[in-house]
């Protein structure tokens, strides 16, 4: 089944959800702010397919939230780094995760919590 597009509606949270609003594409941008670049990594953290995992890279760096670098040239390999674009998406994911840990949490509380990096203090979510 193909799935509706909204790129051009005339409406940013539409287009947004068209680039971004799958399942899979929000994990590996979480996973790249957690330091995961290379095709490997992303894999073995995410459990993803490799067919799905090349989908959602392709996207990302076309979208430009992601950067393909070689980092070895034979065979051919790539790193995905963060551009601006995706570096700017992060207090949308921490947005998500705040309001997961509000209504859908489990009695354990939160699963992450996040530290200021100049300080060490917890931080809130969506403050970050």
């Amino acid at each position: 089944m193909r799935r509706t597009s909204f790129a051009h509606w005339p409406c940013s949270i539409a287009r947004t959800v068209d680039l971004l609003g799958d399942q899979w594409t929000l994990l590996v941008l979480r996973e790249a702010f957690n330091g995961v670049t290379k095709f490997g990594e992303f894999q073995s953290t995410l459990g993803i397919a490799r067919n799905t995992l090349t989908e959602r890279l392709d996207r990302l760096t076309g979208a430009g939230l992601l950067a393909r670098k070689r980092y070895q040239s034979k065979p051919s390999r790539y790193e995905y780094l963060l551009t601006d674009a995706g570096r700017d998406f992060y207090p949308v994911l921490t947005a998500i995760m705040h309001w997961g840990d509000r209504w859908l949490a489990d009695d354990g509380g939160p699963p992450v919590t996040l530290h200021h990096l100049d300080c060490g203090q917890q931080t809130h979510a969506s403050v970050v």
